[in-house]
């Protein structure tokens, strides 16, 4: 190989690092590595609250409204308690008719109910007639509660396959915590196809659900508990009656391109793609893995480079015949060494705590797409 060449391979291997590292480290939802060095941390650090609902759970904007779901609640009983058509609500977010809800979950309204009272104990306002507090000059207690709305407007997103929490969190310039606070999204920030969002507006940070007053029989929600933060302590826990479910098979024909059938190339880990490729934007794929799993060299080679992001995690690039690289992250330990030649297979490292690997394919130093490679 030409001196040339190895000059070529360490600048390519430096510029790769410097743009997976962001200003404050690893950026572990890749908004680093696009174009423009987007940095969304002010816009998120700023977003607003989400409007408390008045006392069926509706928040009313300008030109829509959103309703919150409470525990217990379905498509139906949601339906029911506005008076509006449970399978005309249930289609128009993305939903079977008798779906359960989560508490906090949002449903956007496909028309416009009626605007009702302020949940009790906001403002101050004593509406208990036998307190000694009921309305005086012919004016109800229902009357003199105001509906809960916002004048701000936020942009709703309907979700497009392929697209995750943080995604829509990058492309709106808001923290994904604040997508998921608003929407009432569950702790695996799942998404579903059709599904509707609001988009968080600009302004301060989304509450601590543990301090949002309810209204008298709906609950409380659920405080974040120590735990989140600590791991708890170790104990012995008795075995369950019965066996837990079985994990769902991975369908990898599902997130693949019909160009895959004949790659020189095999998957890294056994997962499936939760990013797809997108010149200029997302210069690999991302693939679902567990952390501690073999990640496994996409084809026989050499180890080019062995670097680390700022944040000390690995960063492998491996050189294969015809011109061809590939390039892992998302690692947490490694098994090779700059030099080492490894086989198609071959453990490289494990994979990291993030619940994902990043994997390029380079032809020189410009990045096609992955799928294109793989068996």
């Amino acid at each position: 190989m030409s001196s040339s060449f190895r000059q070529a391979a360490s600048i390519g291997a430096a510029a790769f690092l410097l743009a997976s590292c962001g200003a404050t480290g690893f950026d572990p939802d890749l908004r680093g590595w696009m174009p423009g060095a987007l940095n969304t941390a002010d816009a998120a650090a700023r977003a607003a609250p989400r409007p408390q609902p008045d006392d069926r759970g509706v928040i009313t904007f300008p030109t829509y409204q959103v309703v919150v779901a409470r525990s217990g609640d379905t498509v139906g009983s949601v339906a029911a308690r506005l008076g509006v058509d449970a399978a005309r609500l249930a289609q128009h977010n993305a939903l079977p008719a008798n779906a359960p809800l989560g508490a906090g979950q949002t449903l956007v309204l496909s028309q416009r109910v009626a605007a009702g009272g302020a949940a009790a104990g906001r403002g101050g306002i004593v509406t208990d007639p036998f307190a000694g507090q009921a309305a005086r000059s012919g004016t109800t207690p229902a009357a003199a509660a105001k509906p809960a709305s916002s004048p701000a407007n936020p942009a709703q997103h309907v979700v497009a396959s392929g697209e995750t929490a943080w995604s829509i969190a990058r492309k709106y310039d808001v923290s994904v915590q604040d997508l998921a606070a608003w929407n009432g999204l569950p702790s695996s920030m799942s998404l579903r196809v059709g599904q509707r969002l609001i988009v968080p507006v600009a302004g301060q940070k989304a509450p601590d659900p543990a301090a949002v007053t309810t209204a008298p029989g709906t609950g409380s929600p659920t405080p974040r508990p120590p735990s989140a933060a600590e791991p708890l302590p170790s104990e012995t826990t008795a075995p369950a009656a019965a066996p837990g479910p079985k994990a769902p098979v991975t369908d990898l024909g599902a997130t693949r391109t019909a160009a895959s059938a004949s790659g020189r190339f095999q998957m890294p880990v056994s997962g499936s793609i939760i990013r797809v490729y997108e010149k200029g934007r997302n210069d690999g794929i991302d693939i679902s893995a567990t952390a501690g799993i073999a990640v496994k060299a996409a084809g026989r080679g050499t180890v080019a480079a062995v670097t680390k992001d700022t944040s000390g995690a690995p960063i492998v690039v491996v050189r294969h015949d015809g011109n061809l690289m590939t390039v892992y992250t998302g690692l947490d330990g490694l098994d090779v060494a700059k030099g080492d030649s490894v086989s198609a297979g071959q453990s490289i490292g494990k994979a990291g705590r993030g619940g994902f690997v990043h994997f390029e394919v380079r032809q020189g130093f410009d990045s096609v797409d992955p799928e294109k490679y793989l068996n």
